[in-house]
C-alpha cells in the first residue's frame, strides 16, 4: 500500500513540524512500560497473525517439540504423548492431571496403547522400548536389542506383543507380559521407517528406506517377500497401511508414489501416481476400497481403489504431515505443515472445517475411542483435544 501524501504548501517538508504550539491541546507523558513489546521485524511485514485457538484441551506439560500422539483403545479421555524433551505424559482430555513417562534419554518417537488398552508402549531414539502399566501407572518393563533409534511401535491385535522398527535395519518383536525377547527380522539395507502386523495377526509388512517393503511370518521370522524393483518405489518408504482385510499393503514414498501390493502374493496390484512430492502418509477406509494419501506437495488424495483413480483431491496451503479416517465415516482429518487440522468430506472433496490453535507443524494424529476427540501433536510444544462428534 502507498503511503498517503502531504499536500499543504505552507509546510516546509523536511522540518518534521506538523502542528504550531498553539494548536496543541494537551500532551501526554507516555511511560516506556506501557508501550508492547516489539521484537525486530517480526509484524513489520502486515502478516496476520491467526490467534484463534478452537480446542476445548490444551496440553503443555512438554518443554519441546511433539512428536507423536496415541488414544487409548477403552478409555475416551486418555491420552499419550511424547516427543524431543525425552519425556512422554499420560494425561486426561480436560482433567488437570498428568503422569509422565520417565526414563528415555533421547525423544520418544512412538507410542502406542495395546489393542486392550491395558499397556502403553514408548519407542525412543534411545534405541530402547518401555511398556508401562496404565492401571499402575507403573514401568512394567524395558526392552532392548536395537543398536539405533526406534522408529515406530505396534502391538499384535490379540495380544501383548511389541513390534518395533529401528534405525539399525532391523525390526524386533517381545512378549511384553514376560519381558522377553521373541524374534529379530533382518535384512532390511535401510531404516525400517513403517511396518505392522496384518489385522489378522498372522503376518509382518515393514517398509524401509532402502525403497523395499518385506513381508514376514512373525513365528520364524524369515522374510516371505521382499517387494522391490519397478514397477515399486524408487526411494525410501515413509508410511505403510494395511486393509483390514488383511489383502492388502498399501506404502508410501519419498519418491511421491503410492502403491497397493497383494500381502499374500508379494506383487504390486496397482500404482497411484498423482503427487508430485514425498508421501508422509496413507491410511485405508473401512471399507478398504477407498484409500487416503497426503503429501508435502500440499495434497490430501481419496484414491477409489477399484479404478486405481483419484476420487478427489483436496489442496492445503503447505505439506500433509499426518492424517486419520474418522472411525467407519466418509470424513478424513488432515495434520499440515501450517499447523491447522482440518476435517475433509471424501465424497464431496470439501473441507468442512478448519480447526486452529497450533503454531506450528502439526506432527501426529488420533482419534478417541469413541470419536468424540480429536487430539493433535505439534512442533509448538503442545497437544491440543478438538471435539468432533459431529463427524461420526
Amino acid at each position: 500500500m502507498n503511503s498517503p501524501s502531504h499536500s499543504g504548501s505552507d509546510r516546509d517538508e523536511d522540518d518534521g513540524i506538523f502542528l504550531e504550539d498553539d494548536e496543541i491541546d494537551q500532551e501526554i507523558v507516555v511511560d516506556d512500560q506501557d508501550l508492547p513489546d516489539v521484537e525486530g521485524d517480526e509484524y513489520s511485514d502486515g502478516e496476520v497473525i491467526d490467534e484463534t485457538d478452537d480446542s476445548l484441551h490444551i496440553f503443555t506439560g512438554h518443554t519441546g517439540e511433539l512428536y507423536t500422539v496415541a488414544c487409548s483403545p477403552i478409555d475416551a479421555t486418555l491420552v499419550a504423548t511424547g516427543g524431543g524433551d525425552d519425556k512422554g505424559f499420560v494425561w486426561g482430555i480436560g482433567g488437570d492431571w498428568a503422569f509422565e513417562l520417565q526414563g528415555h534419554k533421547d525423544s520418544i518417537s512412538s507410542l502406542a496403547f495395546s489393542t486392550d488398552g491395558q499397556l502403553l508402549a514408548s519407542g525412543s531414539f534411545d534405541g530402547y522400548v518401555q511398556v508401562w502399566d496404565i492401571s499402575s501407572r507403573n514401568l512394567k518393563c524395558q526392552l532392548e536389542g536395537p543398536a539405533e533409534g526406534i522408529e515406530w511401535i505396534r502391538w499384535h491385535p490379540r495380544g501383548h506383543l511389541v513390534l518395533a522398527g529401528s534405525e539399525d535395519c532391523t525390526v524386533w518383536m517381545w512378549n511384553a507380559d514376560k519381558s522377553t525377547h521373541l524374534a529379530t527380522f533382518a535384512g532390511h539395507g535401510g531404516s525400517v521407517t513403517c511396518g505392522d502386523f496384518t489385522p489378522d495377526g498372522k503376518l509382518i509388512c515393514t517398509g524401509s528406506d532402502d525403497a523395499t517393503m518385506r513381508i514376514w511370518s512373525p513365528k520364524s521370522a524369515e522374510s516371505i517377500h521382499v517387494v522391490r524393483g519397478h514397477p515399486y518405489h524408487t526411494e525410501g518408504l515413509t508410511c505403510l497401511s494395511i486393509g483390514l482385510d488383511s489383502v492388502l499393503a498399501l506404502t508410501g514414498s519419498k519418491d511421491g508414489s503410492v502403491h497397493a501390493v497383494n500381502i499374500t502374493t508379494g506383487k504390486v496390484v496397482t500404482s497411484l501416481t498423482a503427487h508430485t512430492d514425498s508421501v508422509e502418509c496413507v491410511a485405508f477406509a473401512a471399507s478398504s476400497s477407498f484409500a487416503a494419501t497426503g503429501g508435502m506437495d500440499g495434497k490430501l488424495i481419496i484414491w477409489d481403489l477399484q479404478h486405481s483413480s483419484p476420487r478427489c483431491t483436496c489442496e492445503h496451503e503447505e505439506g500433509v504431515t499426518c492424517l486419520s479416517w474418522l472411525g467407519a465415516s466418509r470424513f478424513v482429518a488432515t495434520g499440515s505443515v501450517d499447523g491447522k487440522v482440518r476435517i475433509w468430506d471424501s465424497l464431496a472433496g470439501a473441507c468442512v472445517k478448519t480447526l486452529s490453535g497450533h503454531a506450528d507443524a502439526i506432527q501426529s494424529l488420533a482419534i478417541s475411542a469413541n470419536g468424540d476427540y480429536l487430539v493433535s501433536a505439534a512442533l509448538d510444544h503442545t497437544a491440543r483435544a478438538f471435539e468432533i462428534a459431529e463427524f461420526k
